[in-house]
Parts: C-alpha cells; sequence; structure tokens
C-alpha cells in the first residue's frame, strides 16, 4: 500500500514543481514589464497623493496661521462647520445651483448643436471649428471676455447690438442689461455654459455618429417620423454619452474657480465652495477650516467620477460587444 501511495504521489510531486517554477517566472516577467512604471506611478503618488494626505490631516486641526500658539487637534469640528456654517452652507448651496444649471444647459444646447452638425451642410467643418473655439479659450480669458467684451453694462457687445437694433425703431431708449449687478450669478452661469456646450457638442455628437444606421433607416422605411425616430432610437442611444458629459462636466464645474473670481470675485451671493475655501485660507488664515472644506469637494468629485468611470467602462464594453 505505502509503495503504491509513494509511486502515484512522486508524479504528482514532480508536476507541482515546474508547476511552481512557471508561476515563479510569470511572476518574475509581470514585475519585470512594470518595473520601468514604477518612476511614474511613485512621481504620482508623490504629486497628487502625498499633498491630498496632508491636506487630510490639517482638516483635523484648529489651525490659524494668526494664532499659531493656539494649533490644536480639533477633531470632526472643522467638517460641522463645514456643513453648520451659513456663508459656508450658502457655498455649497451656490456651488450645487451652478454645477446643475451649466450641466443641464450645456448639455441641451450641445445636444441641439450635435444635431445640427451630424446633417450634411456645405461649411460644415468650418461650423463645427467656430463652435468648439470657446472650449479651447482659458477659462480666465474667457471670463475677462464675457466681462469686458460682452456684459460690460457701458461699452459691452450685447448692449451695444440692443442700442443699435432700438435706433432702427427710432427707439433712443433701448433696454440696457447689466447682468454683472443685477444677476451676478446668471453672469457666471452664461460664461460657463458657452465655454462647456462645445463639450457637451463632442460627445453627443460622437454617439451620434456611432448610431445603427440601418435601425434608423428601417424605422423610416416602416413610416417613422423624425420626432419618433429621436425618440425612440436616437435619445435612448445617446442616454450613456448624455450622462458621461453630464458626469464629466460636474466634475470640472464643481471646481470652477476662474469664472467666479474674474466676473464677480465672489461678491453678490456667487461664492461657491472652491472660492469660499480661497477666501477661508488666505484672508481669514483658517488653514483647519479651508482644508475640511477643500476634502468635502474632493469627496463629492470622487463621488461623481465614480459615476463618470463606470459609464465610460459600459461606452466601452458596448463598442468592443459589437
Amino acid at each position: 500500500m505505502t509503495t503504491a501511495t509513494a509511486r502515484i504521489s512522486r508524479p504528482g510531486h514532480h508536476a507541482a514543481t515546474p508547476s511552481r517554477n512557471a508561476r515563479s517566472r510569470e511572476r518574475a516577467l509581470a514585475w519585470a514589464r512594470r518595473a520601468p512604471l514604477l518612476p511614474a506611478l511613485i512621481f504620482l503618488i508623490i504629486v497628487t497623493q502625498l499633498p491630498f494626505v496632508v491636506t487630510l490631516i490639517i482638516s483635523f486641526l484648529n489651525w490659524n496661521s494668526l494664532s499659531p500658539d493656539k494649533t490644536a487637534f480639533a477633531g470632526l469640528e472643522n467638517y460641522v462647520t463645514v456643513l453648520t456654517d451659513p456663508d459656508l452652507r450658502q457655498a455649497i448651496f451656490t456651488t450645487i445651483l451652478l454645477t446643475v444649471s451649466v450641466v443641464l444647459l450645456s448639455l441641451l444646447i450641445g445636444l441641439g448643436l450635435a444635431l445640427l452638425l451630424d446633417k450634411k451642410f456645405i461649411g460644415r467643418g468650418l461650423a463645427r471649428t467656430l463652435l468648439i473655439a470657446p472650449f479651447l479659450v482659458v477659462p480666465v480669458a474667457a471670463a475677462l471676455i464675457w466681462k469686458h467684451a460682452l456684459l460690460n453694462p457701458t461699452y459691452g457687445l450685447i448692449n451695444g447690438i440692443l442700442t443699435w437694433a432700438w435706433s432702427l425703431f427710432g427707439s433712443a431708449t433701448p433696454p440696457q442689461l447689466d447682468l454683472l449687478s443685477q444677476a451676478p450669478l446668471m453672469a457666471v452661469i452664461v460664461s460657463l455654459v458657452w465655454q462647456w456646450t462645445p463639450f457637451m457638442m463632442l460627445i453627443l455628437l460622437a454617439g451620434l455618429q456611432s448610431r445603427p444606421m440601418d435601425t434608423v433607416e428601417a424605422a423610416q422605411m416602416d413610416g417613422a417620423t423624425p420626432w419618433g425616430i429621436f425618440r425612440h432610437l436616437t435619445l435612448p442611444h445617446l442616454r450613456q454619452y448624455l450622462e458621461l458629459g453630464g458626469l464629466l462636466g460636474a466634475i470640472y464645474i464643481v471646481q470652477n474657480f476662474d469664472s467666479v473670481f474674474t466676473l464677480t470675485a465672489g461678491g453678490l451671493g456667487t461664492a461657491n465652495l472652491p472660492y469660499a475655501i480661497y477666501q477661508t485660507f488666505y484672508f481669514a488664515n483658517e488653514y483647519g477650516l479651508a482644508s475640511a472644506a477643500g476634502v468635502v469637494v474632493v469627496i463629492g468629485t470622487i463621488i461623481v467620477a465614480t459615476f463618470a468611470l463606470r459609464t465610460v467602462f459600459s461606452l466601452f464594453k458596448k463598442e468592443a460587444a459589437r
């Protein structure tokens, strides 16, 4: 019995040794392939993760640079202040309102432009280039264009056009817009919609051009109306592209600082959370409170980014399944 067992176990023993060796070689080869990426990974961790860890640590401290002797561990006090302080709570509400308004308006206008550009017409390439241009402008420059060249109540282009149009009918008292003073949050929203609509348009145009046209042609042959084709075929196909554009836009707009700082300097109820962090850090010198507010912004961005990545991966799987 013992001899038979030994005879049976020997081949297994000899087969397991090469298997372990093969796995070891595979692991070594895998590490050899990853090794060139290791410096980049270490650099990425140092540049992005270590500052966040330091910010996270500071967010638990009661640290004001004007009173360095009173620096102490504050626990969750800074986070409670972020959620209960009226000014910071108003900044959170403004951030949500700004982000939702800009994303929805950009998606609606971008969808309309994408539907137009999906049609063939003379000069379509030029029109597409011109429509993309606002997204290529530096955010601060775009805000300055809207503040001085377009929305200025004295010499802005919009009031100039209104004055010219009213003069054609003999009126010397045209309506004059002053969004920067009377509706400053609207001015910020308009400038951001102008800049982000091309981004949404490009994503939705890519979605439109990936439609299965045989289905659309079959629906047309069956007598479907253009509205019916859009409602039952085009819109369901664009659902994931709309989600992707909305989520990516939300990630960037929730962190917007340039437009608020340049157009209104955070005044008249336009201070969003990034601008409130700037004020808390540089003017109030409350480093712990500013860090806690920054961590809240990062957590919100990570939540939105998680949904965005899921949408991207589902789109990749859908394309790979074709």
